[in-house]
């Protein structure tokens, strides 16, 4: 039997005591994650060509809460779903996973420099795998 009191709990305190500093040093800003860029390429594109989710759900043939989801970057797609979806949109895989490799580029350049390694790839650092 345990020394505690059966309805005993660690209380957390839901404000810092008067006078305690918060940490010292903040978290480093997190990188995005591909399905983010990914979801929000496909929604600037399809609200750029005015084009309801429904529409371009039934043009993609997936359903139109899956793809909501994609778009929110809640969902990792399969490259079918998202060859699909670019194609509804106009638009090639290669050209859809291209804007996302901008964004990340741009977002990228944004943050501090963390001993980044730079690329001489002509691809300038886009990896597509089978």
């Amino acid at each position: 039997m345990s020394s505690q009191a059966p309805n005993e709990a660690d209380v957390i305190p839901l404000r810092r005591p008067q006078g305690e500093r918060p940490a010292a040093s903040p978290a480093p800003p997190r990188e995005p994650l591909w399905r983010d860029l990914v979801g929000d390429v496909l929604r600037r594109e399809r609200l750029a060509q005015e084009r309801t989710l429904k529409d371009v759900a039934d043009q993609a043939r997936i359903s139109m809460p899956y793809l909501s989801e994609v778009e929110r970057g809640r969902k990792e797609a399969s490259s079918e779903v998202l060859a699909a979806a670019a194609h509804a949109l106009g638009l090639g895989l290669g050209d859809l996973l291209s804007r996302a490799q901008g964004e990340l580029v741009r977002i990228a350049a944004r943050q501090p420099d963390r001993s980044r390694r730079t690329s001489t790839s002509p691809y300038n650092g886009l990896c597509l795998a089978a």
